[in-house]
């Protein structure tokens, strides 16, 4: 009787923590608004979801990395939600894609609702693309904007004494418009960061830049218009990438897959040491030029 007495003890001792472990992770997952990610085994698909405006790269591109020291992962998948972003975060993504791809693990790419501009920037590498046929993708430009209030300050008599070093320091000043010679300028500039994109998808994409350049000007494309243009390989859904993944990867039958733990976004420390502050400044990459495609409101 004793010791059936220590056996359903060990059992209920052993349901009882069970149990306190399952509410602990529900709890985590309703405070993180997201689930968890455990380490898994054996072969697997990588899945990264690239989503939003993109104005930091840092934690897709610790996803990548990631995933390609994971000896078990076998391919990656790319969700691409986005319309793109900042210059620097889309060629950032890009360029470990082609080092995750050139380290000998395949890369797909499944386009979601839009995958345009710098979402097609860091698509443009992968191995194989998948579009829906609706996908809006393509906006394959660059653009740089500028607000001034010139005339509303003068009807309300604020002023600016401006003292700089040079012609050009106060580029972009919300106090006037740009000149002529400012213009020129920029234009300059934002030619040469379209260049950048163009030899991109030339290069990716076996195509030569003036093909590229017929359809660089900023046009967006459906998802079946851009299998047309030779911006990708094929049209179907994540579930189409994961399997195409797979068998890029040697997996056998349906792929398991994993993807990336995200820690908790928001930590004392963020606070402590004047994150939040900074984040809710706006992101530095919004007063440059950005690959974005923006559809009017």
């Amino acid at each position: 009787m004793v010791r059936r007495g220590c056996i359903w003890g060990w059992l209920i001792g052993a349901v009882t923590l069970i149990v306190i472990f399952l509410v602990t992770i529900v709890t985590i997952e309703a405070v993180l608004g997201q689930r968890l990610s455990f380490p898994a085994y054996g072969e697997r698909v990588g899945l990264v979801r690239i989503e939003g405006i993109l104005a930091d790269s840092r934690d897709i591109v610790s996803d990548l990395r990631t995933m390609g020291e994971d000896a078990g992962i076998r391919a990656v998948v790319l969700r691409v939600d986005s319309p793109g972003g900042g210059v620097a975060a889309s060629q950032e993504i890009y360029d470990e894609v082609v080092r995750l791809r050139d380290g000998g693990t395949p890369v797909v790419v499944s386009m979601g609702s839009v995958a345009a501009s710098g979402g097609y920037y860091v698509a443009c590498a992968a191995d194989s693309i998948i579009a829906n046929a609706g996908t809006i993708t393509g906006s394959i430009g660059v653009i740089m904007e500028f607000a001034h209030f010139e005339e509303l300050f003068g009807k309300i008599g604020i002023g600016f004494d401006t003292v700089k070093s040079g012609e050009f320091k106060d580029i972009g000043s919300l106090s006037r418009q740009l000149t002529e010679r400012e213009r020129e300028l920029l234009q300059l500039t934002i030619d040469d960061i379209h260049a950048q994109f163009v030899d991109a998808v030339a290069l990716e994409r076996g195509m030569t830049a003036d093909d590229v350049l017929r359809i660089a000007d900023g046009r967006i494309l459906s998802g079946r218009q851009a299998l047309e243009a030779g911006l990708v390989d094929r049209l179907g859904s994540l579930r189409d990438a994961i399997a195409v993944a797979g068998r890029l990867g040697g997996i056998k039958g349906r792929p398991k897959v994993q993807e990336p733990a995200r820690p908790m976004r928001l930590a004392l420390r963020d606070l402590l040491s004047g994150s939040l502050s900074r984040a809710l400044q706006p992101s530095a990459s919004s007063y440059g030029a950005q690959y974005l495609y923006k559809p009017a409101k």
